[in-house]
């Protein structure tokens, strides 16, 4: 089933109203599930929804929070979120980091104290917009063991490097683990195993079966240990920064809230797109391992999903949708 982009962001506003959001944040967050949805992320878009929708009704997410300055030096600001809804934080985060940026070079948001950001493409896309270099990085519940270790206590916490480009903006956004937790949910609710190994059974052998990873929150670390170390230091620069809530914090919560994150945007007049593009033409010109196969630059395939399902409609969940419209 397909679905057109004002139709599923239509439904998904409405829903947001109903439930007490103002216009703007309506707006803002609803745009960013259905564009995360169009994307090809329904993980973090469409089928993320109801999830945040029950957030909110358990007092969760603080609808009516905005951002509030802690401190300031230099280029670098510190926002407390007070919980309100994550991806409407991290907007005006980005956002704050572009006008520092654009007046100093660099800028640095910390959001401590927030919620989830759904997809943390959504503000590389958003630097890039803006012509800007923007690096993102967030902490999250515990669900990935560190290396060596059987039991969870890593979040999987992404990083996202975007780099402005006429052709297509360069959008790289990588969760620490091999799988996403919305990715693996999706192969189960399709009852596929994953192309690769995932994550850990109860013996410690590496397994395709997402159905075990997610029950165990035993996600394989991308890199093997070097992932499992990227997730420890993202956490850790975070408490550094920022004094937020550590993964261990937000792990015995119970809750995926309270999570902090990193906006970094750097302005530059002149990005070298010669030099850039080069570099795209130069790593594409490798012979494919196997016939078909299509070598992509990060972000590539996201815009290419985004054209294709805004001109034919976002294919969605038929469950989900029926659930998200009912909500109305």
């Amino acid at each position: 089933m397909k679905v057109p982009f004002e139709e599923l962001k239509s439904v998904l506003k409405q829903v947001l109203l109903k439930n007490s959001f103002s216009g703007s944040k309506a707006e803002i967050c609803s745009d960013i599930f259905a564009s995360n949805s169009r994307d090809g992320v329904s993980s973090h878009g469409l089928n993320r929804f109801p999830v945040f929708i029950d957030y909110v009704k358990k007092g969760l997410i603080n609808i009516e929070a905005e951002p509030k300055l802690e401190s300031a030096h230099g280029s670098v600001e510190i926002y407390d979120g007070l919980t309100g809804p994550g991806m409407y934080n991290c907007t005006l985060g980005m956002a704050r980091a572009i006008d520092i940026a654009k007046n100093s070079g660099i800028g640095c948001v910390v959001m401590k104290n927030n919620n989830h950001w759904m997809r943390g493409g959504t503000y590389g896309w958003q630097a890039a917009e803006a012509g800007c270099i923007g690096i993102c990085f967030t902490n999250a519940i515990a669900g990935m063991p560190p290396w060596g270790g059987k039991e969870a206590r890593l979040g999987n916490n992404p990083l996202v490097i975007a780099v402005p480009r006429k052709e297509g903006h360069i959008v790289l956004d990588i969760a620490m683990s091999q799988f996403s937790y919305g990715k693996m949910q999706e192969y189960e609710w399709s009852n596929t195993e994953l192309p690769f190994p995932g994550g850990f059974d109860e013996d410690g052998a590496l397994t395709k079966d997402p159905v075990v990873i997610r029950k165990n929150k035993s996600a394989l670390p991308i890199g093997l240990w070097k992932g499992s170390g990227l997730a420890l230091v993202f956490d850790i620069v975070l408490a550094a920064l920022g004094g937020g809530r550590s993964t261990a914090d937000i792990t015995r919560s119970g809750n995926e809230i309270g999570l902090s994150q990193c906006l970094i945007c750097i302005n530059q007049e002149n990005l070298h797109p010669e030099q850039i593009n080069d570099i795209i033409r130069y790593t594409q010109s490798s012979a494919p391992l196997r016939s078909g196969d299509t070598i992509r630059y990060p972000g590539e395939n996201t815009l290419k999903t985004s054209n294709k399902n805004l001109k034919e409609g976002i294919p969605v969940n038929e469950e989900v949708w029926e659930k998200v419209k009912n909500m109305r």
